[in-house]
């Protein structure tokens, strides 16, 4: 076991904590960032939409990503609300085209970026608290290394564990879920290598909806988007079953078909539920008996969306940076720094509920299935998660 102590500490290595990590090594502060691994992992939310530059540019990472092999979208194509195409052209939008992602290279590239800026990096390491320390005013912390252990103290934590929120839970904070949306993705390969279009798709159907992107492998994503008690996760977590279900959205299954795709591994479901904190932040409290330190949450830790919205790698880039500002910003002074973010958050999530709800409620064509019932006045009401 090895001691010793830093002012924050990261948990959680994705594109939220790793543009937290930025911020905070450029403002002087010692930064350790755990980074759990799963770097070859393949992880869905592999699109960065064109509003995205202007968060890579601010952290300074934006033209070692633009040159980094990913593969460019240039717009959407979506059959939503009848059988007509709508596509949306980035060419006529303000920040050029979007990325489709290699997302194990996106996110080594922005972990090397916050080194690069004076972060201290730990790869396949772990992060859990541990009992309050004697001494006030500090976190006490398990780090665990495929190497080594240690006890690490830190005046601060950021929990970027995604939508676990595992350590701003463990000290208080609860988890509001509003819907029980799940994906189910899996990738399709083609010797043919025929297909060209770098859209995104998106159809909708009787019992929920697909997407789907070229990845720059040349492989196509497809995912299923549907509600946990309205599916059979059994049958959509076998190939055959998902690729049979695809058969169902007619203009996506035959995009496919034409150019000869067929399943390449198995398929995996993932959480995409809209969810929040009740509260992303907690100020040091000077107060007996806690003398607690101070903590906040990034990314979906705090705020996590429909993949519908595109919001998921741009909220994790823009709350991991707007947390670590406000948290140099405390540091010098600003004492209602940590409660404006907290607030912030809650305004953004509060937003994009409204703004879903109305999207979701101009697809009529299945008023009856659950799915879209569901659906009609907005999203469901919200259930708290401790």
């Amino acid at each position: 076991m090895r001691s010793g102590d830093v002012d924050v500490a990261i948990a959680g290595g994705g594109p939220a904590g790793a543009a937290a990590a930025c911020v905070l090594a450029r403002a002087g502060l010692r930064v350790l960032l755990a980074d759990a691994g799963g770097a070859h992992r393949f992880k869905v939310g592999e699109g960065l939409p064109p509003s995205a530059r202007h968060l890579l540019r601010e952290s300074g990472a934006l033209e070692r990503i633009l040159a980094d092999g990913h593969r460019a979208s240039h717009g959407t194509l979506a059959f939503w609300g009848n059988d007509t195409a709508h596509a949306n052209d980035y060419l006529f939008q303000p920040h050029g085209h979007g990325l489709q992602l290699d997302r194990a290279r996106f996110d080594a590239a922005l972990l090397e970026h916050a080194q690069t800026s004076g972060a201290e990096i730990m790869h396949e390491a772990k992060l859990a608290l541990l009992p309050a320390a004697s001494e006030k005013g500090k976190h006490r912390l398990h780090l665990r290394t495929q190497s080594h252990e240690s006890v690490i103290g830190c005046r601060w934590l950021i929990d970027a564990t995604g939508r676990p929120a595992t350590l701003a839970r463990a000290l208080g904070a609860a988890r509001i879920q509003h819907d029980a949306l799940l994906a189910f993705h899996m990738r399709l390969a083609s010797s043919a290598d025929s297909d060209q279009d770098g859209r995104t798709w998106v159809e909708a159907v009787a019992e929920g909806w697909w997407y789907s992107v070229l990845l720059p492998s040349r492989e196509r994503l497809v995912a299923f988007q549907g509600d946990a008690d309205l599916v059979d996760r059994r049958t959509l977590l076998s190939r055959d079953g998902l690729w049979q279900a695809l058969a169902r959205a007619p203009h996506l299954y035959a995009r496919c078909r034409q150019h000869s795709y067929a399943p390449t591994g198995s398929p995996h479901g993932a959480d995409a539920s809209s969810s929040h904190l009740d509260h992303s932040a907690r100020l040091p409290s000077d107060a007996p008996p806690s003398n607690a330190p101070g903590w906040l949450a990034v990314g979906d830790a705090a705020l996590a969306f429909d993949p519908l919205s595109s919001k998921g790698i741009s909220n994790a880039l823009y709350t991991g940076m707007r947390a670590a500002q406000a948290l140099v910003n405390f540091e010098q002074g600003d004492r209602d720094a940590l409660s404006h973010y907290a607030r912030h958050l809650l305004d953004i999530h509060r937003s994009y509920r409204q703004q879903l709800g109305a999207y979701y409620s101009t697809e009529r064509r299945w008023p009856k299935a659950p799915f879209w019932l569901r659906r009609s006045g907005g999203v469901s009401d919200a259930v708290a998660l401790v």
